[in-house]
């Protein structure tokens, strides 16, 4: 058995997350509350009693699923579970980073809340937008983006699984981009719900202002191979974690190839930790025949540990 752990990204927060293990395990409530002393706040009683509003303000997101993530691979770390490979879907490439040893925990939580503000910042509120296309080919949308091109910045920023694509980019380019992908025969497209255009060229200004961030915290090469967003292939320098990491925020996320590549590797368990099963749902899409669970509560944990137990 070869195990991945995949580190899901923004929009499966919830107020709550990650309580019930806490309240079990030691190792987890140690790591949240680090999160307390490392962010200078009462972190984890705004993750377990905030607001709806305070769960969604990409500041607080951010570092929290980036919390939750982090003390679930620790709990599995401590039963004997260690990764052979990790990755992480945009923020959770710094959870997975965390995981292989190439960013402190104590550096990436601020780290993730500056990202997520930069990321607010660069482009005004309104001016950008992002839908997600159902059942069309990632060529027939790169043909309706070219199109919509006339009406301003539009690419894809997600290549999730078969069936599952992102637009990304400003307003009125999205807008045309997504009438044409209908036209073209995709079975919907759905507007999301996020503060700016992520993983697109327009947030070029927000990769440099990190750049100078990560300037600022040490960076060491990965003990395991974590597979990257933008080139779906593994990072094995510190230099090259820091570049990617800054292209990150413009690029699109290459989730599809980064899974087949760790497939091709051999790996044939993935181990989803943290927030929502949306990585798991992906990974059904694109190779059935591997294990895949998704780990955030005390009922979730003992599924995985079952199915683990009956692969070995």
């Amino acid at each position: 058995m070869k195990t991945a752990f995949l580190f899901p990204g923004q929009g499966a927060q919830y107020i709550g997350m990650g309580r019930e293990l806490y309240e079990h395990f030691d190792i987890v409530r140690n790591i949240f509350d680090q999160a307390d002393q490392i962010l200078n706040e009462d972190f984890v009683d705004l993750i377990f009693h905030g607001t709806e509003e305070d769960i969604q303000k990409t500041e607080n997101t951010q570092p929290g699923i980036l919390m939750v993530s982090t003390a679930i691979s620790g709990l599995l770390r401590s039963k004997g579970i260690v990764p052979a490979m990790t990755a992480g879907l945009s923020l959770g490439e710094y959870s997975a980073l965390v995981a292989a040893g190439a960013i402190s925990y104590e550096d990436a939580l601020p780290l993730v809340r500056k990202r997520g503000q930069l990321m607010n910042d660069a482009v005004p509120a309104g001016k950008g937008a992002m839908a997600a296309v159902i059942a069309l080919d990632a060529d027939k949308l790169t043909a309706c983006c070219r199109q919509a091109a006339a009406f301003g910045t539009v690419g894809i920023a997600n290549y999730n699984c078969p069936g599952q694509l992102v637009l990304t980019g400003e307003a009125a380019a999205v807008q045309k981009a997504s009438e044409l992908a209908k036209e073209a025969g995709a079975k919907k497209v759905v507007p999301l719900k996020v503060s700016g255009p992520f993983h697109s060229p327009l947030l070029e200004p927000a990769g440099k202002a990190l750049a100078v961030e990560l300037d600022r915290i040490a960076i060491r090469d990965p003990d395991i191979p974590v597979i990257t967003n933008v080139e779906a292939s593994p990072v094995s320098s510190a230099a090259d974690v820091k570049r990617l990491l800054i292209q990150q925020v413009s690029h699109p996320v290459r989730w599809e190839d980064s899974i087949r590549y760790m497939l091709s590797c051999g790996m044939d368990t993935f181990l989803e930790l943290g927030p929502g099963k949306t990585l798991t749902g992906f990974m059904k899409r694109i190779d059935r025949s591997s294990a895949a669970f998704h780990i955030e509560d005390m009922a979730t944990l003992e599924q995985a540990l079952e199915g683990l137990e009956e692969k070995e």
